[in-house]
């Protein structure tokens, strides 16, 4: 069961990763940003930017919410009852993201999960964090994925 449910996780994750960088490739001739180059963008480039937020977002919330917990009982850990930040430091622990880079990428989602018009230049450099930073959360998708493979075999 444990296995399948893994399964449907990372086809979910791969789906994130597909669209992400995707849009990653197609923005990266406007970066980086500032107010005068998003106020110039059209809006098809700007509802690319918010693909690229949104597709981060469901990855890192699909991590955080279920492939961490899924990720440690399939490695034989005991997840059961044990807070978002206890799963997080045994993912820390097997070498798949540390917790410093967990909560910037927390952060950043949060600025990016509000539209409020005042703060147009955080919301920028929350959107250039995410093209520089976006590969640091593939790859988290990918040691998952790698670590979980080399123990069924």
């Amino acid at each position: 069961m444990a296995f399948k449910r893994m399964a449907k996780y990372l086809a979910e994750a791969h789906l994130h990763m597909e669209r992400l960088m995707d849009v990653l490739e197609r923005i990266k001739i406007f970066y980086p940003l500032n107010v005068d180059k998003f106020d110039k963008l059209t809006s098809i480039q700007k509802d690319m930017l918010d693909a690229l937020a949104f597709r981060f977002m469901k990855l890192q919330d699909l991590l955080g919410s279920k492939i961490f917990r899924e990720y440690l009982i399939e490695m034989g850990f005991v997840a059961e009852d044990k807070t978002f930040f206890d799963i997080l430091k045994e993912v820390e622990n097997e070498n798949i993201v540390d917790i410093d880079t967990w909560s910037e990428f927390r952060k950043v989602r949060n600025i990016l999960a509000h539209d409020y018009p005042d703060n147009m230049e955080e919301k920028l450099e929350a959107i250039n964090y995410l093209i520089e930073n976006s590969p640091i959360l593939l790859k988290v998708v990918d040691k998952i994925e790698d670590k979980v493979n080399s123990r069924r075999t």
